[in-house]
């Protein structure tokens, strides 16, 4: 298999082969021949590097003590305030969830409804502080598979933080990078959720890295 030279070394033939038979599919005309949002995420996710390349190098980020700038989101992530992160996130909503995918009428008609009560329980739950039952309810709508929703995985990970669960938080935020690759948010989670883990030095990268992030969010809105 013909490899671009920029990633050379990044992947296993293996690997590529996979990430291609991936991106064929997604390119299928018919909408039922496409893999559904949920099976697409599950493939990518052992597809991720581990710990070998470190994540600022593979972004470009220099790695040094130089401070750098933080939102207020940023801020309460650095802090470990887990109140001022919930308020945060409840403030943003949906907003950065972009369009729904396609969806058949059969889909609509049987699964959509359920979906999105499934969603809309939890979202109240999150609301209340009552973060095992948004637990329940957000696992409940990701394993319907009909929508993908970085915010619903947000949620939950802000939920298993607030339930003592750091390991369970970093696989959400990590979920949430794979569905929104270049959303700052999930960075700062992935940072909250080291530093629940003490992993400092990673939580730091990732920081950093939702700054980056979240300052060209700014410079192209």
């Amino acid at each position: 298999m013909l490899t671009d030279s920029c990633l050379e070394g990044q992947f296993s033939n293996d690997e590529g082969t996979e990430l291609v038979r991936l991106a064929s599919r997604c390119l299928q005309y018919e909408p039922r021949e496409r893999p559904n949002p949920k099976s697409l995420v599950a493939a990518l996710i052992p597809l991720q590097k581990e710990t070998e390349i470190a994540s600022h190098v593979l972004m470009g980020i220099s790695h040094g003590a130089t401070a750098f700038p933080l939102s207020p989101l940023g801020e309460a992530c650095l802090r470990k305030d887990l109140t001022a992160m919930h308020e945060i996130l409840e403030n943003i909503g949906y907003k950065d969830d972009g369009a729904a995918p396609e969806l058949s009428f059969q889909m609509w008609t049987n699964q959509i409804q359920e979906t999105l009560n499934l969603k809309k329980k939890g979202d109240v739950a999150f609301r209340q502080k009552d973060f095992s039952a948004a637990i329940e309810c957000y696992t409940q709508f990701i394993e319907v598979g009909t929508m993908v929703s970085p915010t619903v995985f947000a949620r939950r990970c802000l939920s298993h933080l607030m339930s003592d669960m750091p390991e369970e938080a970093l696989n959400d935020a990590v979920q949430a990078q794979v569905i929104s690759p270049v959303w700052h948010i999930a960075s700062y989670l992935q940072a909250a959720s080291l530093f629940a883990l003490g992993r400092e030095n990673e939580a730091q990268i990732a920081l950093r890295e939702g700054s980056v992030l979240e300052e060209k969010r700014s410079a192209t809105s």
